[in-house]
């Protein structure tokens, strides 16, 4: 348990990660906000610059955002149209970065951001070019943000295919491992209690 509790924004809280970061940041002693589209505390979709606004004016005064969330279409890059791009953008990118922008405001003088990216802006796979582009944007924007907003800290978290997943999906990751899904919530706790800023934490 920490010294200092925070007031932890988390958005995609329903989802498999969402989930683990949650238990992670509760058994710190945080105070965990969980927004989604459809459950949490907090109902909101940020693909949507507009209820990004409305989700920190209901939220109130924060610590940390933390960002478990991001949708990309996976299809052949020949299959890929520019609607499949855009919605990569507008998932995971756009998102996370209107996320940063408005919650500037919103979020103490020393507090964080913790993003989402993965595997895939390192190491791609077939069909999942969309993914690559969008995981890499996100990385040089936290790269890039870090230097501007300090004292406020940016991050993300870059995880390899989760070992609780790869029943899933362990074929479309041939021979790259996994990544448990409590050391990627490790990952996010560095991120929110740790001192580090520009970083890419990748698991």
């Amino acid at each position: 348990m920490t010294d200092s509790p925070k007031n932890v924004l988390l958005i995609g809280a329903g989802g498999t990660l969402g989930r683990a970061v949650h238990r992670a940041l509760a058994s710190r002693g945080h105070q965990v906000h969980t927004v989604g589209r459809t459950s949490g505390d907090l109902r909101h979709d940020i693909t949507d610059p507009a209820q990004i606004a409305a989700l920190y004016e209901a939220a109130g005064p924060l610590d940390a955002v933390v960002s478990a969330a991001g949708s990309v279409p996976y299809k052949p890059l020949a299959d890929l149209g520019p609607d499949d791009w855009r919605a990569a953008f507008t998932g995971k990118v756009l998102s996370q970065i209107e996320l940063v922008r408005q919650g500037i405001a919103h979020v103490a003088e020393h507090g964080s951001f913790t993003l989402v990216t993965g595997i895939l802006a390192r190491e791609p796979i077939v069909t999942g070019a969309a993914a690559s582009l969008a995981n890499g944007a996100v990385e040089a924007f936290v790269r890039a943000a870090a230097i501007e907003i300090a004292p406020q800290r940016v991050n993300a978290v870059s995880p390899n295919v989760f070992t609780e997943s790869l029943d899933a999906y362990g074929d479309l990751f041939p021979g790259m491992g996994s990544v448990p899904l409590e050391r990627v919530a490790q990952a996010y706790v560095r991120s929110v209690d740790g001192a580090q800023t520009g970083q890419i934490y990748r698991l």
